[in-house]
């Protein structure tokens, strides 16, 4: 029987082939103690999707939240409406308070604010978070543009917990430019990759 793991190793796409999902890196950027990381060129109508990949997001404040905002201006402002849904898994590094549960305070309706992504993260050096968030047709003038985000961290407590994020920005602009930061403080060190979806 063929698989999905057979097929894409043994089968050679031709160069006109669609529908792939092959990741094109469009750019990255390495935090170094950065109030945050901004992605002002790039997003364009050459992919319906973006993909945002983070690695070792670390803090330089315990217990703050990573957060995400998009911008129609090229970045002079991070403040498109947005409206989003948050529920959340966690799990302790002792093995107890394992959940799973609808994160009211962390959503928004109709809001401004930058979208939280992740529970409060810790600030010891082995506490970070690592995630993606997909970005969908960003440069798109007729819909809203909707999101997904994935992203597990070791929060101050040494739980383990995951948010799943999804939403719009509620707008028919064209999204040009992300912006992804901290609540409060610096991001001490980490990369964000940005792909492009063919």
């Amino acid at each position: 029987m063929t698989t999905y793991s057979n097929l894409k190793y043994d089968h050679s796409f031709s160069s006109n082939a669609t529908g792939t999902g092959g990741l094109t890196k469009i750019s990255s950027q390495t935090a170094s103690s950065s109030s945050s990381l901004s992605f002002t060129t790039g997003i364009d109508s050459s992919y319906k999707e973006y993909v945002f990949k983070f690695i070792n997001i670390h803090p330089s404040t315990d217990d703050t939240r990573f957060v995400y905002q998009a911008s129609i201006n090229g970045g002079s402002n991070y403040n498109t409406t947005m409206t989003t849904t948050v529920f959340r898994a966690k799990h302790g590094e002792d093995g107890s308070g394992g959940a799973l549960g609808y994160r009211t305070a962390r959503d928004q309706a109709q809001g401004t604010s930058y979208q939280q992504l992740s529970e409060a993260v810790g600030a010891d050096n082995d506490q970070c978070i690592s995630g993606k968030l997909n970005l969908f047709d960003p440069s798109n003038t007729t819909f809203v543009k909707h999101f997904i985000s994935e992203a597990p961290a070791t929060i101050s407590n040494d739980n383990l917990e995951i948010l799943y994020v999804s939403g719009y920005h509620n707008t028919t602009s064209a999204i040009n430019a992300v912006s992804f930061k901290f609540e409060s403080g610096n991001i001490e060190s980490g990369t964000i990759i940005m792909y492009g979806v063919s």
